[in-house]
């Protein structure tokens, strides 16, 4: 019996000191290849806080599936199997009233009818098997040359024409210390899109009591190949379909930014963001600068730049904070990745209609993407995106939400 209730305090222990751990959260990370960021999960709990709906159905008759994640807090997140995309994310603000922060659509005809495939704007979706833009539409792995969909202009962009957003992910419950959770699993084909190897993807959203959206990341491969992925929700604390996000505060744990040529391709600089409008190392409103005559604003139509976040790469550490003043609340990201994209939602026109009629806006959403480096296939000086057989690929990024009082 004794050795019984020991083994008992142990455990206790553990969860503890866990939980004491997640408690402090400051934004940031990034992982490599190599990273044990991800942790092993079990088989859901008998006392479930996740639901099961149907999200429509496509034109084929293929049955969209959305899981509901409740936490203790009154935080909810939706998220459906097409895309594995976040498609709602309720959290209270400082007076306790639950807002929608992240753009989105109501069913999966929103996702996938004409208007949206045009558009593309990627709501809440993850993007794979490499997120972000491939100068060209190719890369050389190996001695050989792979060929991609060229569309983004010439270049590929988010995995292709048919990337990880816009296919059917298998998801199930699994269980998690401290939160609800769903694990989605894609299985790319050899040479799907181009890519070279059989990937197995794995993502899990996890959905904690303390109002946190853990979003690990897992691959492996039977063939040397690249890999990067990430989320790309557009956040707008005050609600979605609110109006634009020009006075959410910002401050972005980076003291550099990558550079793009006209084409949105790095140039392979990693420039200081010092005396540029890139200079987010204090708190300010992301439209103070947005506006500024600068000619990396005009290249990106706006903020469409990936940050060198500080730090070590495959450690989590702090990459983001924002904060909305008038709702209170507050976003911190932190990630194991080397990279955070900032977008401004700049090609949002109105055309869409989102959740309950709303027309979503130039601005009225921005993105804080956790990734390696745009073009990094191509680009050797930065941090590597292969993936080799017998490798794992894991990352891990997390949206801790909470409020602050009235600004003075």
């Amino acid at each position: 019996m004794l050795k019984t209730m020991f083994r008992k305090s142990i455990v206790v222990l553990s969860f503890c000191l866990l939980a004491a751990a997640c408690e402090q959260s400051p934004p940031a990370a990034t992982v490599n290849n190599q990273s044990n960021a991800m942790t092993e999960k079990r088989d859901a709990p008998a006392a479930s806080r996740v639901k099961q709906d149907s999200f429509g159905a496509t034109a084929d008759g293929r049955e969209a599936k959305i899981y509901t994640l409740t936490n203790a807090k009154g935080g909810e997140a939706r998220i459906t199997d097409y895309g594995a995309t976040l498609v709602s994310l309720k959290i209270p603000d400082r007076g306790g009233r639950s807002d929608d922060v992240v753009l989105g659509m109501d069913s999966i005809d929103g996702y996938t009818n004409a208007a949206y495939q045009k558009a593309n704007p990627y709501f809440g979706a993850i993007a794979g098997r490499y997120a972000n833009r491939i100068a060209k539409a190719k890369f050389s792995l190996g001695g050989t040359e792979y060929k991609l969909a060229a569309n983004n202009g010439a270049n590929n962009l988010h995995g292709g024409r048919v990337g990880f957003d816009k296919v059917f992910w298998t998801g199930r419950e699994v269980a998690a210390a401290g939160g609800a959770a769903i694990e989605f699993t894609y299985l790319s084909r050899d040479g799907e899109e181009g890519f070279p190897g059989n990937l197995t993807a794995k993502v899990v959203y996890t959905l904690t009591d303390d109002n946190e959206l853990k979003i690990d990341y897992a691959a492996t491969t039977d063939k040397e190949t690249v890999v990067n992925l990430t989320h790309h929700s557009y956040f707008n604390l005050a609600g979605a379909g609110s109006g634009d996000i020009l006075n959410h505060r910002l401050r972005l744990f980076a003291d550099r930014f990558t550079p793009i040529d006209a084409e949105s391709i790095p140039t392979g600089e990693l420039k200081p963001v010092a005396d540029t409008p890139f200079d987010f190392r204090e708190m300010k409103p992301i439209g103070a600068d947005i506006g500024a005559a600068d000619g990396q604003l005009k290249n990106g139509k706006g903020y469409d730049h990936n940050f060198v976040v500080n730090g070590e790469a495959g450690v989590m550490r702090p990459a983001a904070v924002v904060t909305e003043d008038a709702s209170g609340r507050v976003m911190e990201v932190s990630t194991t990745e080397p990279g955070i994209q900032l977008y401004t939602g700049n090609f949002l026109d109105g055309s869409l209609k989102g959740k309950n009629g709303a027309s979503y806006a130039l601005r009225n959403g921005f993105c804080l993407e956790t990734q390696h480096f745009p073009d990094s296939p191509n680009r050797p000086d930065f941090p590597s995106t292969v993936l080799k057989p017998g490798e794992t690929y894991r990352s891990s990024t997390v949206y801790k939400f909470s409020t602050a009082p009235p600004r003075q």
